[in-house]
């Protein structure tokens, strides 16, 4: 006769993703009158759900993921869904009819249009406030204001920004931002705090690296141009998500671009789009402000 006990002892830990356990097997043995007991104790490595290779999201970087994530979210209430950027017009007039179309106008405004400007007027807004240069933030948001080609989009992107620094100053308040903010009330009452340079300034008094908030940034514009083609063409969800999805290296390289770009680098050759945003001033039947 044959009897077995298995006992767990007491867990080790060797790394923080590896437990060392220990589990004591006895074997007990009966032949006719004579009993004969064996132990053996056999190691088990368990893991856990942490990380040992320093990957895990915490501290700083999860508060900055965290922020932008809320921040260049269509709920943050700065009124992106008011606007069209000129789209609705194309729509109108044949440019933009399908998924393909829109994928084309899109990349030609990421690229060659508006994206990319807004990402080099983004970037130089933080690098700016990141060197407490007051006079160099002063002139990137007074150029950017001043690059606008239409007074539709100016009160597209100056609405945006003035409702991005108004929520964000209301519910992520920082002695950073207040100082930041302390040399620009003017500017924002003026409507010359643009959204891109007002994101730029923002996630800089709240230490978010440059790179994620461009990408962050791009990534919403583009979402929020889709979302409002997607009520004029149709277009239905998938097809929304495949332009995104399309749009995913035009984003990058787009922000890449715009973060090593000099302010002398600017320029717009998407004519058709700038033509957009002033016809859609007389559009008869409109859903969008631009």
């Amino acid at each position: 006769m044959m009897l077995m006990r298995a006992t767990s002892i007491t867990s080790m830990t060797i790394m923080p993703t590896i437990i060392m356990r220990m589990i004591m097997i006895t074997i007990t043995m009966i032949t006719g009158m004579a009993i004969t007991s064996t132990t053996t104790v056999i190691p088990m490595l368990m893991t856990t759900t942490s990380a040992a290779d320093g990957s895990a999201l915490m501290g700083a970087d999860a508060a900055a993921l965290y922020r932008l994530m809320t921040w260049l979210s269509p709920a943050f209430p700065v009124g992106a869904f008011s606007y069209s950027s000129g789209i609705e017009w194309a729509v109108e007039a044949g440019d933009i009819s399908n998924a393909e179309t829109l994928r084309g106008w899109l990349s030609a405004m990421l690229t060659d249009g508006s994206g990319f400007c807004d990402g080099v007027f983004l970037a130089h807004a933080h690098r700016a406030v990141e060197a407490g240069d007051d006079g160099a933030l002063r002139n990137v948001a007074e150029l950017a204001a001043a690059f606008v080609p239409s007074r539709e989009r100016q009160l597209e992107t100056s609405t945006q920004g003035r409702a991005f620094i108004e929520t964000a100053r209301a519910a992520w308040s920082s002695a950073e931002l207040e100082q930041a903010l302390s040399h620009c009330e003017d500017m924002i009452g003026q409507g010359k705090m643009v959204y891109p340079v007002a994101v730029g300034l923002v996630a800089a008094t709240h230490g978010i690296p440059l790179r994620p908030t461009l990408h962050a940034f791009l990534h919403a514009v583009v979402s929020n141009w889709i979302s409002a083609a997607s009520r004029l063409i149709p277009i239905g969800q998938t097809d929304s998500q495949r332009v995104l999805a399309a749009l995913e290296p035009v984003v990058a390289a787009t922000a890449e671009r715009a973060q090593c770009a000099a302010l002398d680098d600017l320029g717009s050759a998407t004519f058709r789009a700038d033509l957009a945003n002033l016809r859609h001033e007389t559009q008869y039947t409109r859903l969008f402000r631009s």
